[in-house]
């Protein structure tokens, strides 16, 4: 039996949700044509066009009434299961689109990083450079300063490709480049008149550059955009599972509130025909005219019961609705048919799905191998440290610029440059012995992450045996209690046994049927805790997140 939102009338026939739609949407149409019918009829008959007399006035009263019937939005009937109920949440949930735009900003950061590995061509200008100063300067001949007028007109470009030296798929740190300077150098008179001296300059040449004892810069770049990628990718899956513990809270408690109602209005058929055994028996004994008052009474609290489920599951429908993104005007049916199905659960596979399958030690993993780039980062600051720099090429300098193609020279450098420090009384050491400190804390964690991984799922198995027994039992027992409720329904009837005996019987059966409520509730969460801890449901045998994967949004 399932149990709508809507409200529905206490003995009313539930009909199917498709007939329901079908039935919605015949009377919508039919509506529609009568005021399209309407409409004629004001074109074309003058008495409803006539202004406001009474024919008038009863074109206004039959467009307004018809109007009104005419169903702005169809009512809804949606089936709610726990699996439906988390795919909406997830298709209008704004923390979900604020997790993927978190993911799509880290991949864009990756993307940004890896392309550091190919070519870069850039272009450095002076347009134009001019100086006119006068500065003091050694006069090796007279063997004193003197003060020197510069009035010079430079311009200068410089085009390159830049390329990081990559061996193996293993960034070097190292970078190799093609280029090509060329200036014009115009030395002024005194008075500013025509140049006195005019060089142009050309060179095109091959430089190397290699950083030697430091950190891989590019390398540890690379490395720290992917690991801050897969990190996000395990927020949007705890994320997922969280509202997927989130939504199951909640459906379980419109759940329960659809099976009281379910359960309260079976315990007012019971008693309505314990009320109709009761008057038959009156009207041959009118002594026990009692009997038939005590059966009104517990009728009447009954049905109070009935009214009040019906209130708290159309709130909480109501509350459903609004955190799933549904129409108010919309209707949830849910199947209050509780079964208990035995779940085998193996405590080594489950420890090893915990771990396997769960972001905790991943994430904790990646924090420990970003530490280890912190430390590797900590040693090279301050270090002994030094640069490789070679250069080989072609130059040209002449006073004509059609003549720097003509005649070039070899010219080339090699340099060596290093930097050594002396002291810094601990700094370095004390910066070192900083990471090294978050990264001994990082392995604390996963150590304790590990056992306590195996403790928590020991729990949740043995907490899911004892709830899926008790479970079964409570089953049984209620499928035990409906029979003695029908068994004391013959028997009354039959004089047997006494009306407050036959109430008895009903009331056991409420409060059986109540307490399997309790253990199945109890059986799901302890099935929904485990799946939390190992990220694998085992009613389906299959990877908890198999629907939700992450390589879902590499085309977003």
């Amino acid at each position: 039996m399932s149990v709508a939102g809507s409200g529905r009338a206490a003995g009313a026939p539930c009909r199917h949700p498709g007939a329901r739609s079908r039935s919605v949407l015949r009377q919508t149409r039919t509506d529609f044509r009568l005021m399209q019918a309407l409409c004629f009829c004001w074109m074309r008959v003058p008495v409803l066009r006539g202004g406001f007399g009474r024919g008038g006035w009863m074109g206004v009263v039959l467009v307004m009434l018809l109007g009104a019937a005419v169903p702005l939005h169809a009512q809804q009937v949606i089936p709610l299961t726990l699996e439906g109920a988390v795919d909406r949440a997830m298709q209008g949930s704004y923390r979900v689109r604020q997790l993927r735009l978190g993911i799509e900003r880290t991949r864009s950061r990756l993307r940004a990083e890896r392309a550091g590995l190919k070519s870069k061509v850039y272009m450095n200008l002076r347009v134009p450079e001019i100086a006119a100063i006068s500065d003091n300067k050694w006069n090796s001949t007279l063997r004193q300063y003197e003060i020197v007028r510069e009035n010079t007109r430079r311009w200068q470009m410089n085009v390159a490709i830049r390329q990081p030296v990559v061996l193996f798929g293993y960034p070097t740190n190292g970078y190799l480049s093609l280029n090509n300077t060329v200036y014009r150098y115009a030395q002024l008179g005194d008075e500013g008149g025509a140049g006195l001296d005019v060089q142009y300059y050309n060179r095109y040449f091959i430089r190397f550059e290699q950083p030697l004892f430091q950190p891989n810069g590019l390398k540890n770049a690379i490395e720290d955009a992917e690991l801050n990628l897969e990190r996000e990718e395990l927020a949007f899956q705890e994320d997922i599972v969280q509202m997927l513990d989130d939504i199951a809270d909640d459906y379980y408690d419109l759940f329960e509130l659809a099976y009281k109602q379910v359960l309260f209005q079976r315990q007012v058929d019971d008693l309505e025909r314990a009320a109709q055994l009761a008057t038959e028996r009156v009207r041959q004994d009118t002594s026990r005219a009692i009997e038939v008052s005590q059966v009104r009474v517990e009728l009447a609290n009954a049905r109070e019961r009935v009214s009040q489920a019906r209130s708290n599951y159309r709130l909480a429908a109501s509350r459903m609705k609004q955190r799933l993104n549904l129409d108010e005007a919309d209707s949830l049916v849910v199947d209050p048919n509780p079964h208990v199905r035995p779940v085998d659960v193996d405590l080594e596979q489950a420890v090893a799905y915990g771990r396997s399958l769960r972001p905790q030690l991943r994430k904790l993993a990646i924090q420990r191998r970003k530490d280890e780039i912190d430390v590797n980062n900590a040693r090279g600051w301050d270090s002994f440290r030094a640069n490789l720099e070679v250069t080989y090429g072609r130059e040209t300098q002449d006073p004509r610029f059609d003549e720097l193609w003509e005649r070039p020279t070899n010219s080339y450098s090699i340099g060596l440059y290093a930097y050594i420090p002396i002291w810094d009384w601990g700094r370095r050491r004390a910066r070192i012995q900083a990471e090294q400190i978050s990264l001994r804390k990082t392995e604390l964690f996963i150590e304790e992450t590990e056992r306590e991984i195996r403790t928590d799922i020991a729990n949740a198995i043995q907490n899911l045996e004892e709830y899926e027994q008790r479970a079964i039992t409570m089953e049984e027992n209620l499928q035990m209690a409906r029979d003695i409720v029908a068994a004391s329904m013959a028997q009354y009837r039959s004089g047997d046994i006494s009306i407050l005996d036959l109430l008895q019987s009903i009331g056991r059966q409420e409060d059986t049927a109540l307490n399997f409520l309790t253990t199945y509730l109890g059986y799901r969460k302890a099935l929904l805790s485990l799946q939390k801890l190992t990220y694998y449901d085992f009613e389906r045998d299959m990877p908890l997140l198999r629907r939700f994967e992450i390589d879902g949004l590499a085309g977003m």
